[in-house]
Formats: structure tokens, sequence, C-alpha cells
């Protein structure tokens, strides 16, 4: 059954009658910034019916956009047995609306934007040091896209692993 959607101003009156906010992004998103008072219930670690509810309770789901929380609906929605609520537009439509938003640029940007900075980058300087120093530097650029295309295809990513390992993601997780 397709959840309901909500605008950030009905979400906002149904938190206050004790509806129960989940962001369903990863934990490094939520951590960095996220609605005050959401859950975090990451769908990569997300089980089947791990989202039951109790009687009478109203869950909202939430992510950044809208977009992850209506492509997961009916996943949402078969691990849901109370009511429950999509919020449309996400995080950015409850910062549109002037709700408050908690932000820690402390904590560590998300890793799905490290890996994107990281692999741009080292594909152009592959690219930049083939054009300008030796043509075999072209193959940095091409590993790198190769990367992202595995990452893609299976879902496992080397480069966010490595990324993983780095300081100022250690620090963060611990």
């Amino acid at each position: 059954m397709p959840l309901r959607h909500v605008s950030p101003a009905e979400a906002k009156q149904l938190i206050a009658q004790g509806a129960v906010l989940i962001d369903i992004r990863e934990r490094d998103e939520h951590a960095r910034e996220h609605i005050p008072g959401s859950s975090s219930a990451p769908l990569s670690t997300l089980q089947e019916n791990a989202l039951t509810g109790r009687e009478g309770q109203v869950m909202i789901f939430h992510c950044k956009s809208g977009n992850r929380t209506k492509a997961n609906e009916n996943r949402l929605s078969q691990g849901t047995a109370c009511e429950a609520f999509i919020l449309d537009g996400g995080l950015e439509a409850w910062r549109a609306a002037g709700l408050p938003i908690s932000k820690d640029k402390s904590q560590p940007m998300e890793m799905n934007r490290q890996v994107q900075i990281t692999a741009g980058s080292l594909i152009v300087l592959g690219a930049a040091l083939g054009f300008f120093v030796n043509p075999g530097f072209y193959a940095l650029s091409a590993a790198i896209g190769a990367g992202l295309v595995f990452a893609g295809v299976t879902g496992t990513c080397g480069l966010a692993k490595i990324l993983a390992l780095m300081p100022w993601n250690r620090t963060a997780r611990a």
C-alpha cells in the first residue's frame, strides 16, 4: 500500500502530536545535517519489518530531497505496520519552509560526496598529466573510471572504503 505524502507544515503538526520522524539517509549524512528530533534508520541497514511501529504510532519518513523515500516507498510501506507518511521534498523542503535544521560542520562531509570529489579530482589530474607530462597518465583516469563502473555494478566502492580509513572519517565514527 503506498504511503501518504505530507508537506513540511503537515509533518510538523504530526510531530507535535507525537509522530516519529525517521531519516532514511546514511548515518554520515544524518550526523552532518538533520531535522532535530529525527531518528536515523539508513536504508542500507534496514531489515525487512524493522520499522513495525507500535499500535497507534505515526511514522514520517524523509531523506534529503524526497527522491530516496519515493523510490523506496514500497519497501518502507511493507516494513511498517502503523500509520506512515513520506515528507514531500525531504530535508530540503523542510529547510525551504523555514523549519529548524541541526547542522554539525565538525562532522565529515558525506561519504558519497567525498568519493565524487576524490574520483573527479583524480580523473582531472590524470587527464592533465596525460596531456602535459606523459600520455601514460591517462591510465589514472581510466582506472578511476573503471572503478566507478565497478562500484555502480556491484554496489561496492573501494574508494569509499579507503576514504573511510582517513583520519577525519575515523574520528567521526569513534
